[in-house]
This record gives structure tokens, C-alpha cells and sequence, in this order.
């Protein structure tokens, strides 16, 4: 099974880990939207707006293969 461990202080070992690892990424998100509103000024909440339309405008949705009578029998 994929994430377990094999003791309650190897979960705890990973757990920790995966955290320090969210926190340097998400410091780095942080450091990098501060560069860019030093250059370029404060992102505002119609332009997150407007890039929440365009991403999901622009997302590829993908589906399982739904399931035929066939399948559900067998």
C-alpha cells in the first residue's frame, strides 16, 4: 500500500518531511509572487478572477471509460 509505514514514528518521519518540503515550495510561491508585484504591481482579485475563467476555459477534462451493462455484470 503505497504511503504506509512501518511504524507509527516512520509515519510521523514522513509526515514531517512532506511538510518541510510544502513549506519551502509554498515560501518560494511567496517569494516569487513578491517579485512579481514589485515589478509589476499588486495582483488584484479581477485578475485572478480572469485567470480562473481562462484556466478552466482551457483545462482538458479527463474521464474514466464509463461502465457498460457488461462490465457491471461480470
Amino acid at each position: 500500500m503505497a504511503g504506509a509505514a512501518d511504524s507509527l514514528s516512520g509515519w510521523v518521519s514522513t509526515a514531517l518531511a512532506e511538510k518541510v518540503r510544502r513549506d519551502a515550495q509554498l515560501e518560494l510561491l511567496r517569494a516569487a509572487i513578491a517579485d512579481y508585484e514589485a515589478d509589476l504591481g499588486e495582483i488584484t482579485a479581477d485578475e485572478m478572477a480572469a485567470q480562473r475563467r481562462a484556466d478552466r476555459e482551457d483545462a482538458l477534462v479527463v474521464r474514466g471509460r464509463r461502465a457498460t451493462p457488461s462490465d457491471r455484470a461480470g
